[in-house]
């Protein structure tokens, strides 16, 4: 494949799967500078076959930590960046509990004013809750809102205060931004590090409860209700959560949640197979089988309309500290597309319009982010998906600073082939696309 010049592209006989149209069908999309354009306007586009390829417009991870400023021994803007294109992703909402906090309207241009720069992904910051993250006193949410941040969470920190709480919901009607929630009590997760069950027991470690998160969500929700708020819950994980999440449903609360794919594809037998390494520590931690099958269920039912990463990388001298001392967090940007392929598609068990609806239409309406979809003049911004390739996990080759997945030495089906972000290829496979 040839760089791009002025005359554009053509991607002939691809598969499109765009759940901003609601469209399933054999297309040739054309790309005319920055955004999609119209084959019958023009000839002179250089042809790339997409046969045997899946297209999907304006994929967005709503839930990462690129960790810049302060922690760039973990990760930084461009290699996270480079991480999510590789991935497939051409958005990405970043999380705030960095060094400094990004609480004030100056760091949250400075990151979009970073990733205009780069051109690997657009950048949607998601500001603080509260000042510092310390859970005392609100962030200001009015002008961090008009400095472009789409949503606000203390995300690493549950908001414990629940006037706090309802005073950020309040803000959040008039805003129009949501509030996503980091779910847990902080006084019933002291002291664990791994699922609470059997086998936390075998093992000797300290157990986190499911109840430590679901009797946030049910609390939140609560004041979701009475303030007519916008919540949105991170990294849902446990069964009272979705019931929380069923009760805000029928009562038409403007409620949503996110589950992220390695609460999907792995439980809590993780930890005892990889023999206590911390590549499997997560917070919310690895859960029970009964409750993989409950998210997945929740997925496929529409209960839950976003699969977010939440991708938390770390440097690996602190991955390799004993399970107790060790972070929470794991890379899953460049595992997203087969972690979520392997769960649903392998097995049929959803349509490929309604997974893919979860990392496109789903996070951009929780968000108010307006995308219409492959029409013409619309940025040209689609993912290329190989569905058929089967590949090994190798977090060694990892573009992110953070190698760590327990996913690691997994064959896994699906892969991202070539990402595009306002008509610039920011990573393709010459091997597939040549």
């Amino acid at each position: 494949m040839s760089s791009k010049d002025e005359t554009g592209w053509l991607i002939k006989d691809v598969r499109v799967i765009d759940p901003f149209r609601n469209v399933d069908s054999i297309e040739d999309v054309c790309v005319d500078g920055d955004k999609i354009g119209s084959a019958s306007e023009r000839k002179d586009y250089v042809p790339v076959d997409g046969q045997g390829l899946w297209l999907v417009p304006r994929l967005i991870d709503m839930h990462v930590h690129f960790r810049e400023p302060g922690f760039e021994n973990k990760e930084d803007l461009q290699s996270g960046s480079r991480a999510a294109a590789a991935g497939g992703f051409t958005a990405v909402c970043t999380m705030p509990n960095t060094h400094p906090v990004i609480d004030i309207p100056s760091l949250i241009q400075w990151q979009q004013d970073q990733a205009k720069n780069m051109g690997l992904v657009h950048i949607f910051p998601i500001g603080a809750i509260s000042k510092g993250q310390q859970g005392q006193e609100l962030a200001d949410l009015y002008q961090m809102t008009r400095a472009g941040a789409v949503g606000f969470s203390d995300d690493g920190h549950a908001v414990m205060d629940a006037r706090l709480m309802r005073a950020a919901l309040s803000y959040s009607t008039t805003l129009g931004r949501p509030i996503i929630q980091h779910a847990e009590d902080h006084e019933l997760t002291a002291g664990g590090v791994m699922h609470e069950g059997s086998i936390s027991q075998q093992m000797g470690l300290g157990g986190i409860p499911e109840e430590a998160e679901s009797v946030m969500v049910w609390r939140d929700v609560e004041l979701a209700g009475l303030t007519g708020g916008i919540l949105h819950v991170a990294h849902v994980s446990a069964p009272g959560s979705l019931e929380a999440l069923e009760y805000a449903k029928r009562r038409n609360l403007r409620v949503t949640a996110e589950v992220s794919p390695h609460h999907l594809l792995l439980t809590d037998a993780a930890i005892r197979e990889w023999n206590f390494n911390p590549v499997t520590k997560v917070n919310p931690p690895l859960r029970t089988e009964g409750t993989r099958q409950l998210l997945i269920q929740a997925v496929r039912q529409g209960l839950i309309p976003v699969i977010a990463s939440d991708h938390a990388p770390h440097h690996q001298d602190e991955k390799e500290l004993p399970y107790d001392e060790a972070p929470f967090g794991i890379s899953g940007l460049e595992t997203f597309i087969g972690a979520i392929f392997s769960v649903f598609m392998v097995d049929g068990l959803i349509s490929p319009l309604d997974l893919f609806r979860r990392v496109t239409v789903g996070p951009h309406k929780v968000l108010g982010i307006h995308y219409p979809g492959l029409t013409p003049g619309a940025p040209a911004d689609f993912t290329l998906i190989d569905p058929q390739m089967r590949w090994v996990v190798d977090g060694k080759k990892f573009y992110s600073r953070g190698k760590n997945t327990p996913l690691q030495g997994t064959r896994l089906q699906g892969r991202s082939v070539a990402t595009m972000v306002n008509g610039e290829w920011t990573m393709r496979d010459q091997e597939v696309l040549k």
